[in-house]
């Protein structure tokens, strides 16, 4: 009996480490196999504005209000790119920051006017709980990312 009860012991700590790295998957299924890179994207909004993309990167922020973004490095450390989800339909948890993302939406390559973005940044700013000083808004901006429509994290 205490030999079973150590092999069903043994037998769960030499799993658990393999079931916690597991990838999780959120939203959709992903569909799209060809991948393309964050920084195509950004080099080129408007060639890929309304077309679905796999994307992958690490996740270097997240929604901290919703969980109903997550930020993905792109190919060089200064180029991100926003995976944007519904409300409630997808939501990433805090610890997703750090993990590996392949990801799959519609890129929307859109320009903002100043009122607009004043609000987006004053809205982002209130959600992060940091500042915002509008005058630094000083004309429209183009805004690109990600609808995101489904995800893979893993370690």
């Amino acid at each position: 009996m205490k030999s079973a009860l150590l092999l069903t012991v043994a037998c769960c700590l030499i799993t658990a480490p393999s079931i916690a790295d597991s990838p999780e998957q959120y939203g959709k299924a992903l569909t799209v196999t060809e991948l393309t890179r964050v920084s195509d994207i950004l080099a080129d909004p408007k060639k890929y504005d309304g077309k679905k993309v796999r994307v992958e990167g690490e996740v270097v922020d997240v929604c901290k209000k919703r969980g109903c973004w997550i930020k993905l490095s792109g190919d060089s450390e200064e180029e991100t790119i926003v995976f944007k989800v519904d409300d409630g339909v997808i939501v990433f948890p805090m610890e997703a920051k750090g993990r590996k993302a392949i990801a799959e939406g519609v890129v929307s390559a859109r320009t903002y006017s100043v009122e607009e973005l004043i609000a987006q940044g004053e809205h982002h700013a209130e959600e992060q709980g940091t500042t915002f000083d509008p005058s630094t808004v000083k004309e429209p901006k183009t805004v690109v990312r990600i609808m995101g429509e489904g995800a893979v994290l893993s370690d």
